[in-house]
């Protein structure tokens, strides 16, 4: 455990002078917080998934709890590559969980999802050690980290997918917000979509269209889902933009409150400051409308 400081970090910004207001926002926030990291919440192919634990250092009651899970196309990326997209979470009084996970070199699909299931189940069984309101949990991800945001709120213990970890019943979470995850698997496997991180993931198993449906949160749509707000750019060259459009359609006709932010030419990621900030404008009001308010009551 240690305390979350980034003064060097933030010093260097500010060059010696006064600090710029993102830095000034940056170095309350984190004061606020210590961290509880490399914690263990599964072992599975001998492999050991760890999460880091953000908890506001001045919570005395659960609080708000965001959980984020990375990207990079089920072949790539780590936990620690994702922390400044948790600043935001930070700057809103919200603790923060951010997991990892088996990538395809370690345990072909299903493993990440089912690790992420875990994941959640882990942070409902520690609730009280770090201070986590299980009423208001958010799942959030970038990439494939969104689609296994949307497959840990979908997906129901009756698929299976969480036997891992066998223990009391998975948490419903409050809400997810995805920002431009995969909702239909096959379809990146075959034909004009097909991507060779999915391919990667699925590799030559027999069976891959039944695995890919199995792990796709179209195959989940229903009533009674958290509300789901999704991110998107409409020129995205990584995960089709079609896949945000038929995910929203879907919810629609599930009667599911979902909203689909789309980024006017936007890419895979790598939006501006103006598009972060609308964006997260539009996720903080679409929270509040759905009864998850901020951590920090001038934040609301």
């Amino acid at each position: 455990m240690c305390r979350f400081s980034f003064v060097a970090f933030l010093g260097v910004l500010a060059s010696g002078q006064q600090l710029f207001p993102t830095a000034t926002w940056a170095a309350q926030a984190v004061n606020n917080y210590q961290v509880h990291a490399n914690q263990l919440y599964l072992v599975a192919n001998n492999y050991e998934d760890k999460l880091d634990v953000y908890e506001r250092r001045d919570a005395a009651t659960p609080q708000p709890t965001v959980i984020f899970i990375h990207g990079g196309g089920w072949v790539n990326g780590s936990k620690e590559g994702s922390l400044m997209s948790l600043f935001p979470w930070f700057a809103m009084g919200w603790n923060v969980v951010n997991v990892e996970y088996r990538l395809a070199k370690v345990s072909l699909a299903p493993a990440a999802v089912e690790d992420c299931l875990c994941a959640l189940r882990w942070v409902a069984a520690n609730a009280n050690r770090f201070h986590i309101d299980t009423a208001r949990l958010v799942v959030t991800g970038e990439s494939a980290g969104g689609h296994l945001a949307l497959t840990t709120g979908m997906i129901p213990e009756s698929a299976g997918l969480d036997r891992e970890c066998p223990g009391p019943a998975l948490p419903k979470v409050a809400a997810i917000v995805n920002w431009y995850g995969i909702a239909d698997v096959n379809d990146l496997l075959d034909g004009p979509n097909r991507k060779s991180y999915a391919v990667a993931w699925l590799s030559s198993m027999t069976n891959r269209e039944d695995v890919a449906r199995r792990v796709s949160p179209l195959t989940y749509v229903r009533a009674g889902l958290p509300p789901i707000f999704t991110v998107h750019g409409d020129a995205d060259p990584t995960v089709p933009y079609q896949h945000a459009i038929r995910l929203q359609a879907a919810l629609k006709e599930a009667g599911v409150p979902h909203e689909l932010f789309t980024v006017p030419g936007g890419g895979h990621g790598g939006f501006s400051r103006d598009q972060r900030v609308a964006i997260f404008t539009a996720i903080r009001a679409f929270l509040a409308k759905n009864g998850l308010a901020s951590g920090i009551p001038d934040a609301q």
